[in-house]
């Protein structure tokens, strides 16, 4: 069974909301990062010299490869990532090796099945 690892960077009141939907999608747990920060396009806005920001969190999924586009089509659709600039990004990558997953093969092997 081959893996991927899908990151998402996400406004930390959005992190709940995007976690429930991935598990929904497919998704068997996360990893949980809080107080994150970061810079796109746009220069964060300053007041007095303090940075006005949104909190961001990264959440880190590994996923079986069958279901990874779904389950990050469905974190941009919830996070709502391509509405507006600076609401978060998600990315997914190959996992070459993992260890620590073998009791999710079995329940996922038959979601595959069912998915194929």
């Amino acid at each position: 069974m081959r893996f991927k690892l899908i990151i998402a960077f996400v406004e930390d009141t959005k992190t709940d909301t995007v976690l429930d939907a991935a598990r929904s999608a497919g998704a068997t747990g996360a990893t949980v990062i809080n107080n994150a920060r970061g810079e796109g396009l746009n220069q964060k806005t300053t007041f007095f010299g303090l940075t006005l920001e949104v909190q961001k969190d990264v959440l880190l999924f590994v996923v079986e490869e069958h279901l990874s586009r779904h389950i990050l089509e469905t974190i941009n659709t919830v996070g709502e990532f391509d509405e507006e600039s600076g609401q978060g990004i998600a990315i997914q990558i190959d996992i070459e090796d993992a260890v620590g997953v073998a009791h999710q093969v079995e329940t996922l092997t038959k979601v595959v099945e069912d998915e194929l």
